[in-house]
């Protein structure tokens, strides 16, 4: 049944999903680049988060999201989630419903449309060529990190293609400790499911958990200890 399902998919993939993907990622982009410019970060945001939606519609995924009463709106975070597919992003930026930024390597500026309007939206491209340079990339951070706006770090640092969760890196933590936020801890599960590498796509169900926020200064002297309460229970809701 699965392998008839996916040869049905093809077509419709293949003549509909990937030519409107590619329109409407620039077209997306164009928008985000110019309210950001002309209003301000947070509008240019709103594009690329309707860019996520729309590209989860076209898909389809269907998004269950639990847990949204942990948000403040007001105060920022240091999201930290796991990592299973390219996907995460779309699910992320179309569904958790408040404004942050990603973390991107610095090479991922001159992609061409998306880069420029990640940019304008004030995304954070991390330069990892030294010390100095990741410490500048952090406080160009802080600057932007306020009034509720918070940033998504993915600590397993690669995807996972699974439910099965990998060891946690310390950057993630190091940054929260930095900037003196909290620390959100989310969720997705099945995200492998929908997409994997290359041009393997389906259509199905993803879950996305909103955990309690974590209070970073409990831990100033405790990084490998916040390290494995994040990890735990961001794993609780895989089992």
């Amino acid at each position: 049944m699965k392998k008839i399902a996916y040869w049905l998919y093809q077509p419709y993939k293949l003549l509909f999903f990937l030519p409107v993907f590619a329109v409407s990622s620039l077209l997306f982009s164009f928008l985000a680049a110019g309210f950001s410019m002309i209003v301000n970060p947070k509008a240019g945001s709103f594009w690329g988060a309707t860019w996520a939606r729309v590209t989860g519609y076209m898909t389809p995924i269907f998004v269950n999201v639990s847990g949204r009463h942990h948000i403040d709106k007001k105060q920022s975070y240091v999201i930290v989630a796991n990592h299973q597919s390219g996907y995460d992003i779309f699910v992320l930026y179309g569904w958790l419903g408040i404004d942050f930024k990603w973390i991107m390597k610095k090479e991922l500026r001159q992609a061409p449309g998306i880069g420029y309007a990640s940019h304008k939206v004030g995304h954070i491209f991390l330069d990892r060529s030294s010390p100095r340079a990741a410490m500048e990339s952090i406080e160009e951070a802080k600057k932007k990190l306020k009034n509720g706006t918070s940033v998504v770090i993915f600590p397993e640092g690669t995807r996972s293609g699974s439910n099965q969760m990998k060891q946690f890196k310390k950057g993630a933590f190091k940054v929260a400790f930095e900037l003196g936020l909290p620390i959100l801890p989310i969720t997705l599960i099945d995200t492998y499911k929908v997409y994997k590498k290359g041009l393997n796509l389906l259509p199905g169900s993803v879950q996305m958990v909103i955990h309690q926020p974590i209070d970073t200064s409990a831990y100033l002297e405790q990084e490998n200890e916040l390290l494995k309460l994040t990890h735990s229970t961001i794993q609780s809701a895989l089992v």
